[in-house]
């Protein structure tokens, strides 16, 4: 392997958190990774990680040279991507989204996105789960509301909503609620507790925004759980607009008291690792996005 692959491994196992990590995402054995490394580090006269038996982590020169040697990378993927005029080669962009957003938004456009870059591979990975969004060699992720991680770069993509509803089936068994405060006699269908959208917010007449924590005896960490429950008149839940427009198009789902819903819209974005030096992959996909989802007007 020439220096360039020496350094991609380099830089995979920094960013996978290890070697196993690192050979699962190029398709390489543990020892295989850590001999690569090991040439790399002779090579450069220089220790990269410290290595034990509980963890690996970046030596004082490894913390150096890590941004140094993404930059490269990045650098040589912008060329290539210059040299072929917008044709890419044969590479993999792998995508980390919000499931809803995935399954209703995404997936939609896939055809079309592939009609454009037909040699270029899409690894999904599907997930609601807290913690590093581009762990895993992820090259963006779909992130909506704050995001954790300041360091990233963030492309708003468009702006949603959510909606309080349920099924007709419950509301002829329950009763409606009039009044967000009418929730706590109803069976709340919620994420779970250590998900960002579990806190409901209100609007009250006042102007005035009201945040509880809607209860039940059903949580989930999915989205499309939380659809489906509520479909099946299981209890009332908070759900994304896009994700159930058909739904309340169609009365299979029931909007609740909406002069009480909060306006402030979550965004969602587009996330990556740098501006500078975007590889081919990652900035052909960022672009689709956004024209996709063209910014309305003002």
């Amino acid at each position: 392997m020439d220096r360039l692959g020496e350094m991609q491994v380099f830089v995979r196992a920094v960013e996978d958190g290890g070697f196993s990590a690192a050979g699962r995402s190029l398709s390489l054995t543990p020892s295989a990774v850590s001999k690569l490394i090991a040439r790399l580090e002779n090579r450069l006269g220089v220790v990269l990680f410290n290595r034990s038996l509980r963890s690996l982590a970046l030596t004082p020169e490894g913390e150096a040279f890590y941004p140094a040697a993404r930059q490269a990378i990045e650098a040589v993927e912008a060329a290539e991507g210059v040299a072929f005029t917008g044709v890419l080669v044969r590479d993999v962009l792998r995508i980390r989204s919000v499931p809803t957003f995935a399954i209703h938004q995404l997936a939609p456009l896939i055809p079309a996105f592939r009609r454009q870059h037909p040699a270029l591979r899409l690894e999904f990975v599907l997930s609601n789960e807290p913690g590093n969004l581009l762990e895993g060699g992820v090259d963006v992720a779909i992130s909506i509301g704050d995001l954790p991680d300041s360091s990233l770069v963030a492309r708003r993509i468009v702006d949603m909503r959510w909606i309080i509803c349920a099924a007709p089936a419950y509301l002829e068994e329950r009763g409606t609620p009039g009044t967000p405060d009418d929730l706590a006699e109803h069976e709340c269908l919620n994420f779970n507790k250590r998900m960002p959208w579990s806190t409901w917010s209100f609007r009250d007449s006042d102007r005035s925004v009201r945040r509880i924590r809607a209860s039940g005896s059903v949580t989930a960490n999915q989205g499309q759980m939380l659809m489906a429950l509520a479909r099946a008149g299981a209890g009332i839940a908070r759900l994304a607009d896009f994700q159930i427009t058909r739904d309340l198009a169609s009365g299979r789902l029931i909007r609740l008291f909406p002069e009480h819903e909060h306006r402030m819209e979550d965004t969602i974005y587009a996330v990556y690792q740098s501006r500078r030096h975007l590889s081919q992959r990652v900035r052909v996909f960022l672009d689709f996005l956004e024209a996709s989802f063209p910014r309305p007007a003002a």
